[in-house]
């Protein structure tokens, strides 16, 4: 007490929460609960065998046996940690040739490989956007991006989802002779929808912005492989290309690709990268040995494309709104947030692994049971996931849900 008065503690927030220990007394809490097996297409989820469409494996490379060997053999080789940032004496001569095989593979001069994708958008933007410069977002980027944003020295800006207006009036109202850099999702990790590139190109040059794709999603998945930048034929009309390693390439990590002398600056002021612990041998074996398959075996891309246009057409059949989803991401839209997590705890008794989204990873009222899928899929796996949709759906009422999009963040 202070004056007669209680004096405010950090801590008074704790108290106050109370949703998820809610959700956990009714035992519908879907977050930090452990699966026992593999992120295969087959896992293991609290003594229940479950299909797996809930994981960002999208080539199911992480169970491959090369991908495995090679990370064994390189741990064997140089142990479980580097013990150091890339900056002093955690770079080895296998960071030198991910960095070469990357650039080469997207189709850039240069690339850099950071600890995780989180550091590499946070490290990327926080080096370039400096006082008097400009950072232009699309309003679903991801949320690493954001972070970058704030830790920043310039200011951001934010456009509507995917409107190519918007982000016309944004760049329109910013000083012509200030640095600009606009960043989007290649591939939108909650509605699946792949950012108009051409257009946004154009409005870039009309303004002289520069312009960043995280590609997280897109790399492994869109132009055979090489992204959403290849995809439509764009890749040297897009400054910097940002990719990570936790999906389909089988590992973790991140890395940013660009011109040779852009990706040297990042490289001496990124903190994110200056400052961490390099990624240990076997991660990057890992990497090297998933790309040596994705450039050799483009059937495993293609397998992806086929499901996932396999499971699109199940969905609309069953009723279900998908909203503008094109890619191997599908999410299932229910907006109501209970519902949803309803679903989703139905579902798992059904024995299918979804990913439910609610606000704030998605605008209010945009729920959504987030599905994606691999090149490992069997039909049969597919077909038994369609069966417990239908079966959800039909006890829960959810095809009879009036169809939509996802709403646009205004």
């Amino acid at each position: 007490m202070k004056g007669g008065r209680s004096v405010p503690d950090l801590f008074d927030k704790v108290g106050g929460y109370t949703q998820a220990k809610e959700a956990m007394a009714l035992g519908i809490y879907p977050y930090f609960r452990a699966l026992s097996d593999s992120e295969g297409t087959i896992a293991h989820f609290e003594g229940k065998e479950v299909v797996m469409i809930g994981s960002n494996n999208y080539l199911g490379l992480t169970t491959d046996l090369r991908v495995r060997k090679a990370a064994i053999e390189a741990v064997e080789r140089y142990g479980t940690s580097v013990t150091g940032s890339r900056f002093l004496n955690g770079t080895l001569e296998l960071h030198l040739e991910l960095d070469r095989r990357l650039a080469k593979f997207v189709g850039k001069e240069a690339a850099l490989v950071f600890p995780t994708g989180y550091q590499t958008n946070v490290g990327t933007i926080s080096a370039l956007v400096q006082k008097g410069d400009y950072v232009i977002v699309d309003k679903d980027d991801h949320a690493s991006i954001v972070d970058g944003c704030f830790m920043a020295r310039g200011e951001m800006k934010r456009f509507r989802h995917n409107d190519i207006s918007s982000l016309d009036d944004v760049l329109s109202k910013l000083p012509a002779d200030a640095g600009k850099l606009v960043v989007v999702d290649g591939v939108y990790s909650m509605g699946g929808d792949i950012a108009p590139l051409p257009e946004i190109v154009a409005i870039c040059k009309k303004y002289n912005a520069r312009i960043m794709v995280d590609d997280a999603h897109g790399v492994g998945v869109t132009g055979n492989g090489r992204g959403t930048a290849a995809h439509f034929g764009l890749t040297d009309d897009v400054d910097l290309i940002m990719g990570t390693f936790s999906k389909s390439f089988a590992s973790i990590g991140g890395f940013i690709a660009g011109s040779a002398d852009v990706v040297h600056y990042i490289q001496h002021h990124a903190r994110s990268l200056i400052f961490s612990a390099a990624l240990p041998a076997g991660n990057v074996a890992a990497v090297l040995a998933a790309l040596d398959i994705i450039e050799t075996e483009p059937a495993h891309v293609e397998s992806l494309w086929d499901n996932a246009e396999y499971m699109r057409k199940g969905f609309k059949e069953l009723g279900y709104d998908t909203g503008k989803s094109n890619t191997p991401i599908i999410p299932v839209i229910i907006r109501d947030d209970y519902r949803t997590v309803l679903a989703w705890h139905a579902l798992i008794e059904e024995g299918v692994y979804t990913n439910p989204v609610l606000p704030p990873g998605v605008p209010p009222n945009s729920s959504l049971l987030r599905t994606s899928y691999m090149a490992t899929h069997q039909k049969e796996h597919l077909d038994r996931a369609l069966h417990a949709f239908k079966l959800v759906g039909d006890r829960l009422d959810l095809v009879h849900m009036p169809a939509s999009t996802v709403p646009e963040t205004g």
